[in-house]
């Protein structure tokens, strides 16, 4: 029986979150960035930048997989028990490798980069285990990290991307109305959190008909469990009083967009109502910091300088927002366009950033809890546009 290393296995429409033009684009901008390195073929092996330039996004499930991009060819790399899904959700060639042999993963590299070849890699996602076979199977002449410039075509987001984006935003404020209305004394945190969920995977279906359906879900915490912004959901039950964090994170095609907002269960009491309105005004100045020309440390820096003056300061627990795109909470992230100390990046037309202040006041002191709010701006010619639209503050958020 002829048993292959790898073959095409190509079936079925091809389905895909943007038109061949996105991709072509983007792929163009990437062999620019080859060309001025002297890359000969870059080799992509994170879910972010297989999906950013091919449209799949791929279930590893202790499998690697991967794109190989050169000056003429575009090619993710499958393994067999995927079958033809890759190539119906992928943008140019697919190659299916096979478990026949061992490393016939990087067989099928090797027939679309050749050898002794200036090879792009990913520095922050190439595990030392895959590295080693790399220089075994492909013998680069030299590697280079093409992570950051990756990184950076992808802070740049398309018309396609932003309009797609937008069409999050929407679907995280369905989330946000439904678990608002879940909200009463006696229920579970999961409750409230699938009420949210289902609703948004409902309203993703609805928008999207053809899109593959994964990863939309929901942290919603109580009291003590608010302290930390990324705190799993639990089973504890809601109180009068009670402090709430809502999270809605829809994902759509591997584009993540968020919802955040602090609630409370009926009532709040004065000492949290004045955090609470603290970190709301703290949330609407620096919104109106998010313009063209402005630096992501600079408005770090103001909105310091805010909580300072308010001695709130030392409840901050990290940086005011973040790059919107192909991310989620196990893959992505554009570290270059963050609102930290430590990043110089300006902002530019094109650009999608959070807005999102946490403060956390520990238990035993009035007004504890996690408190956050975060809208979603898309930069702009003129300054920043709030695409979030659900409210924040205390007249629309306490409520069961």
């Amino acid at each position: 029986m002829d048993r292959p290393a790898f073959y095409r296995f190509h079936q079925g429409e091809r389905i895909l979150p943007f038109a061949a033009t996105e991709y072509d684009a983007r792929l163009a901008g990437l062999r620019a960035a080859m060309t001025e390195a002297g890359i000969d073929a870059c080799l992509f092996t994170s879910m972010h930048n297989i999906a950013y330039y091919s449209g799949f996004l791929y279930c590893a499930f202790g499998r690697p997989y991967a794109l190989v991009v050169t000056p003429t060819d575009s090619v993710t790399i499958s393994a067999g028990i995927d079958a033809a899904q890759p190539w119906r959700r992928c943008h140019g060639d697919n190659i299916t490798y096979t478990d026949w042999a061992r490393n016939n993963y990087w067989r099928a590299i090797a027939s679309v980069t050749g050898k002794r070849r200036v090879l792009g890699v990913e520095s922050d996602h190439l595990t030392l285990a895959q590295a080693a076979l790399l220089q075994d199977f492909l013998e680069p002449s030299q590697t280079h990290d093409i992570a950051p410039a990756t990184m950076r075509q992808r802070m740049h987001k398309s018309p396609a991307e932003i309009a797609l984006i937008r069409q999050g935003a929407a679907v995280a404020d369905v989330g946000g109305y439904a678990i608002r209305e879940a909200i009463r004394e006696g229920v579970r945190e999961i409750d409230v959190a699938m009420a949210g969920r289902d609703a948004m995977e409902l309203e993703i279906a609805k928008r999207f008909p053809e899109a593959e359906y994964r990863d939309t879900w929901v942290w919603f915490q109580s009291g003590i469990n608010t302290d930390g912004a990324h705190n799993p959901v639990t089973g504890r039950v809601l109180q009068r009083g009670d402090i709430l964090s809502l999270n809605t994170f829809p994902m759509i095609s591997g584009y993540y967009t968020a919802l955040e907002r602090t609630l409370f269960v009926g009532e709040v009491d004065d000492a949290s109502r004045a955090i609470w309105e603290a970190n709301v005004a703290a949330h609407e100045y620096g919104m109106s910091l998010l313009k063209p020309g402005a630096s992501c440390a600079d408005v770090t820096e103001k909105i310091n300088a805010f909580f300072a003056e308010r001695d709130l300061l030392q409840y901050r627990t990290f940086g005011y927002g973040h790059s919107f795109g192909v991310l989620s909470h196990y893959y992505g992230r554009e570290a270059g366009l963050e609102l930290r100390e430590d990043i110089d990046t300006v902002l530019e037309p094109g650009m999608v950033i959070s807005m999102e202040p946490m403060l956390t006041i520990p238990e035993g002191q009035p007004g504890a809890g996690g408190y956050r709010e975060h809208d979603i701006l898309v930069i702009t010619e003129d300054g920043g546009e709030d695409i979030t639209g659900y409210p924040y503050g205390p007249a629309f958020n306490v409520v069961g």
